[in-house]
């Protein structure tokens, strides 16, 4: 089996955030998928499992942070800054789009944003033959 990614994200309403997550490109697997617990796919090999607080707690006993805290910033890259800029465009539906200044390094242009919970997301986009030499 190859490698892969299973991003686990406490949630206070399921639906509302299938939807921004749908909104932002990625697509639903519903064979890990019920009322309590979503698996949204960005790629082969990178998931995010929204679960309910109630599922959450199933894993861990630790709180869940504030909307206002962070702990990570999870960041994934888009084809083009046209990619990114519609990404966090789509964000608006639900998240918080630029929570953070606009970077652009011009061989690297990225966008922050947060969903429904909070938790942090950075689209970028990247050109590595373009990266200064030192």
């Amino acid at each position: 089996m190859s490698r892969m990614i299973f991003v686990n994200l406490p949630v206070k309403d399921l639906k509302a955030s299938m939807a921004f997550y749908t909104a932002l490109g990625f697509t639903n697997n519903p064979h890990f998928t019920d009322d309590t617990a979503a698996c949204m796919v960005w790629s082969k090999a990178i998931n995010v499992m929204l679960l309910t607080h109630d599922k959450w707690r199933q894993f861990t006993n630790r709180p869940i942070p504030a909307t206002t805290s962070s702990e990570v910033m999870l960041a994934l890259s888009c084809d083009s800054r046209e990619a990114v800029d519609a990404m966090n465009n789509a964000a608006k539906q639900g998240g918080t789009a630029d929570i953070n200044p606009v970077q652009d390094l011009g061989f690297m242009y990225s966008r922050a944003l947060t969903d429904p919970d909070g938790h942090i997301w950075e689209p970028f986009w990247m050109d590595p033959a373009a990266i200064p030499a030192e």
